[in-house]
């Protein structure tokens, strides 16, 4: 039986996990690293870090699963989105730290292309809104705040790439220096009809050509591995962005079916088949994957702060040890006590976009408790989700009969309760989780023959349990009015 490897580089921590041939995990090595915040609303990576550990854990899953290069198909990578990379050619170095997806450096710099009108422009090519979230900024950023790199990138001296273009790069020992279609849709550098990178968007961002990636399927062999020992000669098949690994793993491959993710942002995305519809106001418009040179898309809602709020009451509070406790904090109490927990720690991600809300806490009296809190953060991120199927649906003929979920939040039966009753629909945990790491695994034994088509790899997903709403419609209006009035006082929080 062959086997598939699955890299999963995220925002907190590297992952490896083994998927066998039934799709099921065989082993899995994970190992934290830092992050680091130079200035308020700053999030940088050190980008040996993300090689390091991602190396070292590919390694260890091996180990666990008793198992060599051997008895590997083929390696598949699913990565943070958007994170901002640049490195010497020649030495194969980074050039500064890595910019994370939440970083909101470059908020004046999207103000500006803002008032200049050039929004609508951008977004009818790329499919995406002007914000920090996305890599063009933070990579014109870097080009114009380090002496140098501006001349050495034109005279294609330098690589620019996401997490996915770093680790091939690093894997392969610099012969492949490739993104994937889903990646490079999250950059506002690519255009969404031609499939490639958009001359017009490079210029409005100043980016040179020369130190961009090749476009490549996210199905299919790019290069080999030869920096890694235990791993050299394996072909790697697959790159492929966490949140459409998601929907690859969710087995959601054709018009309708959606997604979300609860890691430490929140990830709505719903598959629209080889149309890229034009994005609901708020949500945007993104390639779920290319095969056979063959592009599929989504619309996505995305929210900075879902999971991360729990590991705010862990760290930043001292409410629980663990994350893992809040849920039995959360359900000591039957409601929130008229607590609202907008936790807009770097500003409101879809489908408000506004990098200038800051987080709050309204409702507080002397009979708040913990556990008070600790509720109002678990509707906090059941409220924003259901903030996006709104607008999903209020402006498109895409209604969702069902939301497919997973990551870390999604073992939290009292979350996934108040989905349920917020949305007012039927919320499925699936039976494997680990659904970023399967799609990537999807899509690479796609590439080398483990399974034959879509439609296998859709049958195998099953589901463990499913939540249905039963909360009072009048409840959940309540509930629904008291957050839009609690986000409305948070918006524009600081100055532009």
């Amino acid at each position: 039986m062959k086997h598939i490897l699955a890299l999963d580089q995220g925002t907190t921590s590297s992952r490896a996990i083994v998927f066998n041939q039934a799709g099921q995990p065989v082993a899995v090595a994970q190992q934290e690293f830092p992050q680091s915040y130079p200035h308020p609303g700053w999030v940088e990576h050190d980008p040996e870090t993300l090689w390091q550990t991602q190396a070292t854990v590919a390694v260890e899953a091996l180990a666990k699963a008793g198992i060599t290069a051997r008895d590997v198909a083929a390696i598949g990578i699913a990565n943070q989105r958007e994170t901002t990379l640049l490195w010497d050619r020649s030495t194969g170095q980074a050039v500064a730290p890595a910019i994370v997806w939440q970083d909101r450096r470059t908020a004046e710099a999207c103000s500006r292309l803002r008032a200049a009108d050039r929004e609508a422009a951008i977004r009818a090519r790329s499919g995406l809104l002007l914000d920090p979230y996305f890599s063009a900024t933070k990579l014109a950023w870097l080009l114009a705040s380090h002496p140098g790199l501006r001349a050495r990138a034109e005279a294609g001296e330098l690589a620019f790439g996401t997490v996915d273009s770093w680790l091939a790069w690093k894997l392969t020992g610099g012969a492949a220096h490739v993104s994937d279609a889903s990646n490079a849709s999250r950059t506002l550098l690519f255009d969404l009809q031609s499939g490639d990178w958009s001359d017009d968007l490079l210029a409005e961002f100043a980016i040179p050509r020369a130190v961009l990636p090749k476009v490549v399927d996210s199905s299919g062999v790019l290069g080999t591995v030869s920096t890694v020992p235990e791993l050299a000669g394996l072909p790697i098949a697959a790159l492929v962005g966490d949140q459409q690994g998601a929907l690859a793993g969710q087995g959601c491959f054709s018009a309708g079916l959606a997604k979300n993710t609860y890691g430490t942002g929140c990830f709505l995305l719903i598959h629209t088949g080889d149309q890229a519809l034009a994005p609901p106001p708020g949500l945007l418009s993104t390639v779920a994957a290319r095969r056979a040179g063959r592009l599929s898309y989504a619309l996505e809602g995305s929210v900075f702060i879902g999971g991360a709020v729990v590991q705010w009451l862990r760290d930043g509070l001292g409410l629980v040890g663990q994350s893992s406790e809040v849920e039995a904090l959360a359900a000591s109490v039957p409601d929130s006590g008229g607590v609202a927990f907008v936790p807009a720690f770097v500003g409101l991600g879809a489908p408000y976009w506004d990098p200038q809300a800051r987080g709050a806490i309204f409702g507080l009296t002397r009979g708040t408790t913990g556990a008070h809190i600790a509720r109002a953060a678990l509707e906090s991120i059941a409220l924003q989700v259901a903030d996006l199927v709104g607008a999903l649906e209020n402006e498109s003929a895409l209604p969702l009969a069902e939301l497919r979920v997973d990551g870390g939040a999604a073992a939290n039966n009292l979350l996934l309760q108040l989905q349920a009753d917020l949305l007012g629909r039927p919320v499925v945990r699936p039976l494997i989780t680990e659904t970023t790491a399967l799609g990537a695994a999807y899509l690479a034994g796609l590439a080398v023959g483990v399974w034959r088509d879509e439609s296998e790899l859709a049958s195998l997903w099953q589901a463990e349990r499913r939540f249905e709403p039963r909360m009072p419609a009048a409840e959940v209006a309540a509930i629904k009015a008291r957050w839009q009035e609690a986000v409305s006082r948070c918006r524009s929080w600081v100055a532009a």
